[in-house]
């Protein structure tokens, strides 16, 4: 029997059982939410670009990407049952397995005849599973560490998991660009099953890097420990479950918060899938004609650095004069600078450097403005019994509207054009607007 004992900090030797408490969550906290993260974006968001380079329109591209984004949604109502089995790691290190290999079984579909919709059932599949991990991994952090270690780690958490886009809307979305004209020899510009060949190199890329996750989680990540109350049976946690839908729909003014939680980011989910097909379609189809190398670029990187300056930023600014008197401003930063895209969709510049600097405004102001948001819901939608559940639900109330808005906006933008469909989305500013003013406020700031 190894009888070395774990030192903080280290990995401890293969098939050493470590108690918790000696094992450093600098080991387990970053590549937890960032193998989140990855899975979460892969399915949600470069898919539709994937979508997008085989050849489909923008209408089905965005709906199909914006369907996997249900069971990040509806996450809440399954949650009670992953608590009763198990530990949160088994969860985790399952679900890591499950993804990883799916990946790869979607690399190899793409080969076969039909592989369209094998693709997509795959993906459906591996959705479920994703958020099966979020729910699994953010219980290992609330169980695993004390109120100070979390309140110590939040910002490694939180950059950790900015990291996942950054590594797939970024790079990944470079990578399939580059190998797409570089090593098979293809036109940037057609769309069309040639892009398979990048593509499944890419996939075998995210089954790699997770299922690495995997194995490094089985040595470092502890095992978590049952929630307070957690449900022993699925009679109990559909009791539970039924209780929580019922006492949130108590709460003082619950529909004006309804409201605020389905409809603040109304037009950044009718931007969301149609900002990137906006950057890669061609000029004379109304785009920007960027290739999947600049994308990954000024999308997946410029854009994604500027959304985490502007939340680190909006979260200094919220600390500093509270949430109540700068809510409707951080509203306006939220909705206001998607102006960038209208009139890039009505110049149609050329110049990188004012295509960048476009997405680059809409997207730090965004992360300024969402910072209001979140805050809003842990201050004043979550409070009483059962505050971390009716926090999932105005996530997954987000969530829906994100799944909406990004289920149509693609054939709304084909029927209408980029400069018509971007003047919609000014428009669809205004509910948000509505909502930020009457959100009402029964609890003090934390």
């Amino acid at each position: 029997m190894n009888t070395k004992a774990a030192v903080p900090g280290t990995v401890p030797p293969a098939g050493t059982a470590v108690p918790a408490s000696t094992v450093s969550p600098l080991l387990w906290v970053p590549t937890g939410y960032f193998t989140m993260a990855l899975a979460y974006v892969m399915l949600t968001s470069v898919t539709a670009i994937m979508f997008k380079n085989l050849g489909m329109d923008n209408g089905r591209a965005a709906e199909y990407a914006s369907y996997l984004i249900f069971a990040y949604t509806v996450k809440p109502l399954f949650a009670p049952f992953v608590e009763m089995y198990r530990t949160k790691k088994f969860f985790v290190l399952c679900a890591q397995l499950a993804i990883g290999v799916g990946f790869g079984c979607v690399a190899l579909a793409m080969s076969l005849p039909g592989y369209m919709a094998i693709m997509v059932g795959l993906f459906i599949v591996l959705s479920f599973v994703g958020a099966t991990q979020d729910i699994a991994s953010d219980g290992v952090y609330v169980t695993a560490l004390d109120s100070r270690k979390q309140s110590l780690y939040c910002g490694i958490q939180s950059l950790s998991w900015n990291v996942g886009p950054i590594v797939a809307s970024g790079g990944l979305v470079y990578l399939s660009g580059w190998l797409h004209t570089n090593v098979f020899g293809h036109d940037a510009n057609t769309f069309g099953p040639e892009w398979i060949d990048s593509w499944r190199i890419v996939f075998f890329i995210v089954a790699g890097i997770t299922l690495v996750m995997a194995v490094w989680h089985m040595r470092t990540m502890p095992d978590g420990a049952k929630a307070e109350n957690a449900p022993t049976s699925p009679r109990e946690a559909l009791h539970i479950l039924w209780d929580s839908f019922v006492t949130f729909f108590q709460k003082r003014d619950v529909w004006l918060m309804v409201g605020f939680a389905f409809l603040f980011r109304l037009s950044i989910g009718l931007l969301e899938k149609i900002g990137p097909f906006f950057m890669v379609d061609p000029v004379a189809k109304g785009g920007l004609g960027l290739s999947n190398e600049l994308l990954g670029i000024v999308y997946g990187t410029y854009g994604l650095v500027a959304v985490l300056v502007g939340s680190l930023l909006g979260g200094l600014f919220v600390a500093k004069r509270g949430l109540k008197p700068t809510l409707f401003l951080l509203c306006c930063a939220v909705n206001i600078p998607n102006a960038t895209f209208l009139l890039m969709a009505m110049y149609q510049p050329t110049d990188l450097v004012v295509i960048s600097a476009g997405v680059a405004i809409e997207k730090f102001f965004y992360g300024f403005g969402s910072v209001g948001f979140m805050i809003y819901l842990m201050q004043q939608l979550a409070p009483g019994k059962y505050s971390t559940t009716h926090y999932a639900f105005g996530t997954g109330l987000m969530g829906l509207c994100m799944l909406v808005t990004g289920t149509v906006s693609g054939h709304l933008q084909q029927w209408m054009g980029y400069v018509d469909y971007f003047w919609f989305v000014m428009a669809a500013t205004i509910p948000s607007f509505l909502v930020t003013w009457f959100a009402p406020f029964h609890h003090k700031e934390g």
